[in-house]
């Protein structure tokens, strides 16, 4: 079954200005950049946007100027869906669905605490479709601040009833990837992988889109091999090697690094984060992103992209 949610979606970062507010001018060239380098959708406000940093009324703000920059080109989705108390993430997430995003993503360890079991997680789940009937959701296994992986029956429930439209896997698992697509098969539920180690191989079995932090870098690589690996199976293993061992920055003061790259090529941005001090990206750091860009620039050499 065709679903309009695949391809490559960034996580968006959060630009800040220097006095630490939203910087609203970079967020909208960057929800650019993003549509201009190949992004088939924008995943607006999540972990990588600092969304447990951020007000109630900031996500709402970011979500809305995203939605304003895409201008209809990409489906745009945002979570901000934070809370530890239950009747608040309702409120949440009924007020992200009013921004004009075209779909609200659940955060999967916000439905149940570390200590709590599936029963918990499912009336959880079960209890915030039935209040928000009319909201498109996703659902996304952020990693922090605890990972909290779907079980098999909750995730073949929810693409069987219609509950879900988008997930984001962060289970960095072929294992389990592969048994996903066969629980999903005939939905409209669409995959998405986090992880780059097993990105080609997931797509390869089933999953239809790529979702993850190093989009941030260079979705328009990703973008090459999902157009690619298909038709050009040996040259998109190559890619592959290059964008894995690329993706090791991941670990490395994102999502500081994220905006010191963003702010030497192509979208002025402070390094303001909320979520990290500054000061992690010491100079070896600097010289990491440095010799990355100028690998990315050899690989876009190689693909025919533009520079």
């Amino acid at each position: 079954m065709k679903t309009p949610y695949n391809g490559c979606w960034p996580t968006m970062i959060t630009p800040f200005t220097a006095d630490n507010k939203v910087d609203f001018p970079a967020v909208k060239a960057l929800a650019n950049w993003y549509i201009d380098r190949g992004a088939d959708g924008i995943f607006a406000v999540c972990q990588s946007s600092e969304m447990f940093f951020l007000s109630p009324q900031e996500k709402l703000d970011i979500a809305k100027a995203v939605v304003e920059a895409a201008e209809g080109r990409v489906k745009v989705i945002a979570s901000g869906h934070t809370s530890d108390d239950h009747k608040q993430q309702i409120d949440e997430l009924g007020a992200m669905a009013q921004t004009g995003v075209d779909a609200v993503v659940l955060v999967s360890n916000r439905l149940a605490k570390a200590d709590e079991d599936s029963s918990v997680f499912n009336a959880n789940a079960q209890d915030i479709f039935e209040q928000l009937p009319d909201v498109t959701f996703g659902l996304y296994e952020c990693p922090y601040p605890y990972l909290r992986l779907l079980t098999d029956d909750f995730l073949a429930w929810a693409a069987k009833e219609d509950k879900l439209v988008f997930l984001k896997d962060v289970s960095c698992s072929l294992e389990i990837e592969k048994r996903r697509v066969e629980l999903v098969k005939g939905t409209k539920l669409a995959l998405f992988n986090a992880n780059t180690a097993t990105l080609l191989d997931s797509w390869i079995a089933g999953y239809v889109g790529y979702n993850g932090v190093m989009a941030n870098f260079h979705i328009d690589i990703y973008k090459w091999m999902y157009e690619h690996f298909k038709t050009e199976p040996v040259l998109a293993r190559k890619v592959m090697d290059f964008l894995t061992v690329a993706a090791v920055t991941e670990a490395r003061a994102y999502p500081i690094n994220a905006k010191y790259h963003y702010d030497l090529t192509d979208v002025p941005m402070s390094l303001v984060t909320r979520s990290k001090p500054v000061s992690l990206l010491n100079e070896n750091a600097r010289l990491e992103i440095q010799s990355l860009i100028r690998m990315e620039a050899e690989m876009r050499s190689l693909l025919g992209l533009k520079q």
